[in-house]
């Protein structure tokens, strides 16, 4: 049956935060989540089976465990949800896995957090902007995260997820940090974690070690971005400005 399938035991979460990762321009989204998951020790708990998702398995080396390339972790202590995604998502599966992920996240009364990165040449520390649905602008207020300064967009499957809750009045968040339009980028996922995951969601997050594994990350993660430089702006997931689509 397609969907979210429940893979390890029932949690407990009370109104979680879900914090999502599907690969976009710097990889972003996925470093930042990869490494949430990795640091607060969370659970494989879901896989998505929506329509026109790679039928591939991924596997760990070292490890002989196979499973489905989307997935959602989760943490009881923190009260947390995290989707991990290690395909790409093409534009064909784009509709078929916003209404997987935002039907879920609506029968579990979940925050979403959506992550994103603008591409941006930067010789200081990358800036974090944040945009919300439904009543979360004044998270956003609360948490001193301001409005990018100029009008963009956000496309890919997490401007498909955003798009969703902007339609149906749900509440939502998204994260952008000025980002590398050709490499992957260990230092802004480490301040989507810091300055706006971390805080937001109220958990302790150590990002130490993604900045200073930063040349060996982004070594590892090469290959997954030339993937991501071949699909069109409207596949991958990224804030641009919109002139750029003027």
């Amino acid at each position: 049956m397609a969907g979210i399938q429940r893979q390890g035991p029932e949690v407990s979460l009370e109104d979680p935060t879900l914090v999502e990762g599907f690969p976009g321009v710097g990889l972003v989204g996925k470093i930042a989540t990869d490494h949430l998951i990795s640091e607060l020790e969370m659970e494989y708990y879901a896989s998505l089976d929506c329509e026109g998702l790679p039928r591939v398995v991924t596997y760990q080396g070292g490890e002989g465990r196979a499973r489905p390339p989307v997935r959602i972790y989760a943490s009881e202590d923190d009260n947390l949800l995290a989707l991990q995604s290690d395909a790409p998502i093409a534009s064909a599966a784009v509709d078929s896995v916003t209404n997987c992920v935002s039907k879920w996240i609506g029968k579990r009364e979940a925050r979403p957090i959506y992550l994103s990165g603008l591409p941006a040449e930067r010789e200081e520390r990358p800036s974090l902007y944040g945009i919300a649905t439904g009543d979360e602008l004044e998270t956003l207020e609360d948490h001193g995260i301001d409005a990018p300064p100029e009008d963009g967009v956000v496309s890919g499957p997490t401007g498909a997820l955003l798009n969703r809750a902007a339609q149906d009045g749900g509440d939502s968040l998204g994260l952008i940090v000025d980002s590398s339009p050709q490499f992957p980028d260990p230092e802004a996922a480490s301040v989507l974690l810091e300055d706006g995951v971390a805080p937001i969601a109220d958990v302790s997050i150590d990002v130490g070690e993604l900045v200073d594994r930063a040349e060996e990350i982004r070594e590892k993660r090469e290959q997954f971005a030339r993937q991501m430089q071949e699909m069109s702006q409207e596949e991958s997931s990224q804030a641009q400005p919109l002139r750029m689509y003027q």
